[in-house]
C-alpha cells in the first residue's frame, strides 16, 4: 500500500513548511510567514485524513516492529512521545493559527512559542516511525 509513504511525506512536507514559515517570520515576512504556516496545518490535514483513512481500510491491523534490543526500546520511546504530542498539538495549533489570523501578536507569540517545537518534534518523529516500520526494520 503507497500510505504509509504517502503519509511520511506529508508528514515531511509539513515540517518544511514549519521551518520555511519560522524563518520567514525571523526575517519579517508576514505573510509569507502566514502563508507556509497556512500551508503547514493544510498539510497535517490532508496527512490525517490519509492517517485515518489508511487505518481503517486495514481494519484497525497494526504493523508491528522487527527489531528486538535496544533499537525496540528506542522506537517505542519515539513512537509513544510522537503519539502524545500529535495529540497535544492540536489544540495549540488550533490557537496558535487563530490567533495569528487575527493578529492577536502577543498571545500568538505565547502560544506559538510551545506549538513550533512540539509540531516539528511531531513531523520529524512521524518520518523516522516510517523508516523504522518500513525500511529499518520490516515485519515481512
Amino acid at each position: 500500500m503507497m500510505f504509509p509513504a504517502l503519509n511520511a511525506s506529508l508528514n515531511a512536507l509539513s515540517g518544511l513548511f514549519l521551518l520555511s514559515g519560522f524563518v520567514q517570520m525571523k526575517r519579517g515576512r508576514i505573510a509569507a510567514h502566514r502563508r507556509l504556516m497556512i500551508a503547514a496545518c493544510v498539510t497535517s490535514l490532508v496527512f490525517l485524513a490519509s492517517y485515518i483513512t489508511y487505518h481503517t481500510l486495514r481494519g484497525g491491523v497494526v504493523t508491528r516492529f522487527a527489531g528486538t534490543g535496544g533499537i525496540r526500546q528506542l522506537y517505542l520511546a519515539i513512537l509513544i512521545s510522537h503519539t502524545i504530542l500529535a495529540v497535544v498539538i492540536v489544540p495549540l495549533a488550533i490557537l496558535s493559527v487563530r490567533n495569528g489570523l487575527k493578529m492577536r501578536v502577543p498571545q500568538h507569540r505565547r502560544v506559538a512559542r510551545w506549538t513550533f517545537p512540539l509540531w516539528m518534534y511531531v513531523s520529524v518523529t512521524g518520518v523516522l516511525v516510517y523508516f523504522f516500520l518500513y525500511h529499518w526494520f520490516p515485519s515481512h
